[in-house]
């Protein structure tokens, strides 16, 4: 197998839905100094693995399977992978039921020793364990969401998108775009454990949809992405506890979305002094000025993605540079992030791969 360049010092990996052009996770070298994306490459085959995550302290990499049938059941998966140092490649560990339909969003927990996962159209979500391989085994902890929210073409039932522990990998936070709540559980770091927390849940406006969050850098903001309404809604946190505090639109001059319009991705730069989203439809990127003090978002611009259809993008770790997947277009498109103003400019560079999803950057060491 080809070695990566000497002189690369970031791999970045990216989920897609597989077919014609995608045949599961890639990799490329990226260059901190000079924002330089190398040659994409498939680094381990695998169905759908729309949403990556890396564990935080071992060589491995976890995809969800965003499928809803698993060995007969209705049901999705989760595939762990280890990462070969020396060329970035993957090696397939083992994979798990993800204990529901169509999951779309995962992440490993602080201690290292669960992935937690979110299934959509199951509306539920899990906990499984890790083995001392690293690989995934059966969900230890399930949790099945009930309820509606105020649309009844979106909302007829629970659709669980995000999942997440806090900064004290004490509790873990749920996105549910069903149900308009951001669910709120205590995690046992030893046995995987989601149990509800009290109160159990925050709520957004009915019909907002929230789909995507992120925490500030010192964990005491969270701001969710409502992919519905298009907005974002700021929550100040604190030991499981969610106030919300403000939410402003991400949609251009504030417009009110078409159905066609929907939030997808939200990234808190790593300084924390902006916070950016992702929107399908008009095909951008915002910017959003975040107060040091209170919080508060002030947006910025809107930047076009380069694409059609900007799902996920992130962030390199030096903070200068980002790579946003457009899914219809079958390309990733790098921008120069300004450190004062956090504007974001083009470089000109595009790679192509099938229907990028999800952008994780890792370290090569």
């Amino acid at each position: 197998m080809r070695l990566l360049a000497a002189t690369a010092a970031i791999l970045v990996y990216f989920g897609t839905y597989t077919g014609p052009r995608s045949k599961g996770i890639y990799v490329a070298p990226f260059d901190t100094a000079t924002g330089k994306l190398g040659a994409l490459r498939v680094a381990g085959e695998t169905e759908n693995p729309s949403f990556l995550a890396l564990h935080p302290k071992r060589p491995l990499l976890y995809a969800v399977n965003e499928v809803d049938n698993y060995q007969g059941k209705k049901e999705g998966s989760v595939t762990a992978f280890a990462i070969d140092p020396a060329t970035g490649d993957l090696r397939a560990l083992s994979r798990a039921s993800s204990r529901g339909a169509a999951p779309c969003h995962l992440v490993v927990d602080g201690s290292g020793r669960h992935v937690l996962v979110a299934n959509y159209s199951g509306g539920s979500v899990a906990s499984l364990p890790l083995r001392a391989d690293g690989g995934v085994e059966a969900a230890s902890s399930f949790v099945q969401h009930s309820g509606a929210g105020a649309d009844p073409k979106r909302q007829k039932g629970p659709h669980g998108h995000m999942i997440e522990t806090d900064k004290a990998n004490r509790f873990a936070l749920a996105a549910d775009l069903g149900l308009d709540q951001i669910l709120v559980y205590r995690f046992d770091a030893r046995s995987g454990a989601l149990t509800p927390a009290q109160p159990p849940f925050a709520s957004v406006a009915p019909g907002s949809g929230p789909r995507h969050f992120a925490f500030s850098p010192d964990g005491r903001d969270v701001y969710v992405l409502n992919e519905m309404k298009v907005t974002v809604s700021a929550f100040k946190y604190k030991d499981g506890r969610l106030t919300e505090y403000q939410t402003v639109s991400a949609m251009p001059g504030g417009a009110e979305p078409t159905p066609a319009d929907s939030g997808a991705e939200i990234v808190v730069h790593p300084s924390g002094r902006f916070v950016y989203t992702s929107q399908r439809g008009p095909d951008n990127i915002a910017v959003f000025a975040r107060d040091a003090g209170s919080g508060r978002l002030t947006l910025v611009e809107h930047v076009p993605s380069g694409g059609k259809t900007p799902r996920g993008f992130g962030i390199d770790p030096s903070g200068r540079w980002m790579l946003v997947g457009n899914q219809r277009s079958d390309s990733v498109v790098v921008f120069a992030i300004d450190a004062q103003t956090g504007r974001l400019t083009p470089t000109g560079q595009t790679a192509e791969v099938g229907a990028p999803v999800s952008v994780v950057f890792r370290s090569a060491r």
